[in-house]
């Protein structure tokens, strides 16, 4: 895609350069562009695409970097408030509120990637991946919150951005479904308009596994010089057996391998330990990893590659929630909180969004003190964060997304 396409939705805007696309366009599947989502979209206004329910553009285009640019707000009567996600439920732009009759405009880089290597092959999907918005050939908007409004919307490639990519687990990934979130996908929030977050991580990945379903030679047919790649690893690793397999042996030389690899491309290795699951004895916290995380810090220390260590940093914040707040960063929910949810869920290894955006801006600290190259990206402004004194979760609120099933357009 050449230039930049420019989407307006209220007919009779049509102008140089400028593509109406009505409020009731279905994307279908060998359609351009459109949307998904709840029967109820409507134009109000001057223009202003709205819904009482999160909503859904799909525009297809090849994989790599894009940036946009959304307008929101500018309903006449009333203020708005929008959260937007991209792909699987990547945050962007959180709780944004315009007061009635006003517009502003956020910009944000969105990668968009397919399982196709450049020798034909394919990466190899596990079965929760196949099907799902980060593995195809489109770029996706979630539009939600209380009350969405999208006055104008703007997508261009972004061939010049930075990419950070990250290579982890089911506690990094996209996690597809709600409740559950990774870290990864909170992390795009934090930074400015030149950086595109490459969420690689999958559920149930160790390093080897990454290597041996191709997931690294799909990192390393895109990755280029200045880039960085955020290695988190661990969780999985330390479930596997056998003659040579362990911390100081097969994890350590598949950590090397990897940071090497990506420096021979002129990239940066970012290491990031394990965070702890959730287990107490008392208000303690018991490390569950063994010798994972103090492998990965010998091996950044003695190749010099920057550190954050998230294994550390969240026992001092799930300690500081206790043994009971310390549930609602974990997913822990009865049954009946989420559509299709006939059970009760206590998991005390995967995240909530409370629990995911608490990690992810302990990695942004990690980012500002050891990586400063990369902390010249982050969105200006944000504040310092103490993972001794973290926000309680009632300070935290964000606009779930509806099942999967609802974005998909017809015939996929």
């Amino acid at each position: 895609m050449a230039g930049t396409w420019k989407f307006v939705f209220q007919p009779g805007a049509e102008g140089d350069g400028v593509i109406v696309v009505p409020a009731e366009t279905e994307f279908t599947e060998g359609d351009r562009f459109g949307f998904t989502g709840p029967a109820d979209r409507r134009t109000v206004g001057p223009g202003v695409l709205t819904s009482r329910e999160p909503f859904f553009f799909h525009i297809s285009l090849p994989e790599g970097n894009y940036r946009v640019r959304a307008t929101l707000g500018g309903l006449p009567d009333r203020d708005s408030n929008t959260t937007i996600k991209a792909e699987s439920r990547r945050l962007m732009v959180r709780d944004l509120t315009a007061a009635a009759g006003a517009t502003m405009t956020v910009e944000f880089l969105v990668n968009v990637r397919t399982a196709e290597l450049p020798d034909g092959g394919q990466v190899i999907l596990n079965q929760r991946e196949i099907g799902v918005l980060h593995w195809d050939d489109r770029l996706t908007l979630e539009f939600g919150g209380p009350r969405p409004a999208l006055a104008g919307l703007e997508i261009q490639p972004a061939g010049d951005a930075v990419t950070v990519y990250l290579a982890g687990d089911s506690t990094v990934t996209d996690q597809v479904a709600e409740p559950w979130s990774g870290w990864g996908q909170m992390l795009p929030a934090y930074f400015g308009p030149g950086v595109a977050v490459a969420n690689h991580a999958e559920s149930g990945l160790a390093l080897r596994s990454f290597v041996a379903q191709r997931r690294l030679e799909k990192l390393m047919s895109t990755l280029r010089a200045g880039d960085y790649v955020l290695v988190q690893f661990g969780h999985n690793d330390q479930k596997e057996q056998g003659e040579g397999i362990g911390p100081f042996s097969s994890y350590t030389d598949s950590l090397i391998h990897f940071a090497s690899v990506v420096r021979e491309r002129g990239a940066f290795p970012v290491f990031v330990t394990s965070m702890y699951r959730r287990r107490f004895t008392g208000d303690q916290m018991d490390d569950t990893h063994g010798d994972y995380p103090v492998a990965m810090r010998l091996a950044a220390e003695r190749h010099e590659i920057p550190l954050i260590d998230l294994h550390a940093g969240s026992r001092r914040i799930f300690e500081a929630l206790g043994p009971e707040e310390s549930k609602k960063a974990f997913v822990h929910v009865p049954s009946g909180t989420f559509p299709g949810q006939d059970e009760p869920i206590s998991d005390d290894s995967h995240f909530s969004t409370y629990g995911g955006d608490l990690l992810a801006r302990y990695v942004v600290e990690g980012i500002r003190e050891k990586v400063p190259g990369l902390a010249v990206h982050l969105r200006t402004g944000l504040p310092p964060f103490d993972p001794d004194n973290p926000p309680p979760p009632s300070d935290w609120n964000l606009a779930p997304s509806p099942p999967a099933e609802f974005a998909r357009p017809a015939g996929d």
